[in-house]
């Protein structure tokens, strides 16, 4: 009987169904280069939600751009779905500088009332020492990688005009504890999550061989981090918890086997959070 056992049929085989009250809409953060592999940073991440029955979608905006353009394109999108399929509401699920764009937009547009709740995954919200590494580049070198990233993000993106070196700027922790986060108060009615990461340096769990300069370079100056945003720096609103991903690994980059389960599970665990919340 034994021989049969990896045959047993489960009485349902399929994706379990995940109900929420309002639509997912997934939105990117800073950059472009997964592009290159795909059609948008989340593109898998919506489609592992609507394996499991949730209306989600990740559409593409301005790559490289500040909060204040990105954000412009993030209100469109929102009223494109809601008068599109006539949804009263959506839950905006952000990852990375995608949390700053959102956050300005349901504290300063008149949009929030489309909105239901907003969930952030690794956003800078006391800004990114990597941000400041950066910006730390040799005068010359940091104009021609500006204008390459400029050039790259002009050609996958035909929107408004990419202007990364002035993005780049605003993640900084002086930028966003002493002018974006005074600036941008959180309004009521709208309900803010958060999730942090921390994998590498200070913690049991591997990081991508790609990532691992940076990630000590973020744990010399802030501790633990997901090799782009530390994990103090991710929490805001109600924290939900601190995952072993990093940033890469949230966006399902280059994840196989046991890694590419650990990522599954976070976005399920994220929408079952949404779910029990009533959203």
């Amino acid at each position: 009987m034994k021989l049969f056992d990896n045959f047993e049929l489960e009485p349902f085989p399929e994706p379990d169904l995940i109900r929420l009250k309002y639509p997912v809409l997934l939105c990117h953060g800073f950059g472009s280069v997964t592009s290159l592999l795909k059609p948008t940073p989340l593109f898998e991440v919506c489609l592992l939600m609507r394996r499991h029955g949730v209306v989600a979608f990740a559409p593409n905006i301005v790559p490289y751009a500040t909060i204040e353009t990105r954000s412009e394109e993030w209100i469109e999108r929102i009223r494109t779905l809601t008068d599109r399929y006539g949804f009263e509401k959506v839950n905006l699920v952000a990852h990375s500088m995608g949390g700053l764009d959102l956050r300005y937009v349901i504290s300063h547009k008149e949009i929030r009332e489309r909105v239901a709740s907003l969930t952030t995954v690794a956003t800078p919200h006391h800004g990114t020492s990597l941000a400041e590494w950066i910006l730390d580049t040799p005068e010359l070198v940091l104009d021609k990688l500006g204008e390459f990233f400029n050039w790259f993000g002009n050609q996958v993106y035909r929107g408004h005009k990419s202007n990364s070196l002035e993005a780049v700027r605003q993640l900084t922790r002086n930028n966003v504890e002493l002018k974006f986060n005074p600036e941008t108060p959180d309004p009521k009615g709208v309900p803010l999550f958060s999730w942090s990461s921390a994998v590498g340096k200070g913690t049991d769990w591997p990081i991508q061989a790609l990532l691992k300069y940076q990630n000590g370079i973020i744990y010399e100056n802030e501790g633990m981090n997901d090799g782009f945003v530390s994990a103090k720096s991710a929490v805001w609103g109600e924290h939900l918890g601190t995952t072993p991903l990093s940033h890469l690994d949230q966006l399902m980059i280059n994840t196989s086997g046991e890694r590419n389960r650990m990522v599954s599970e976070f976005w399920l665990r994220l929408l079952y959070t949404l779910q029990k919340q009533g959203f």
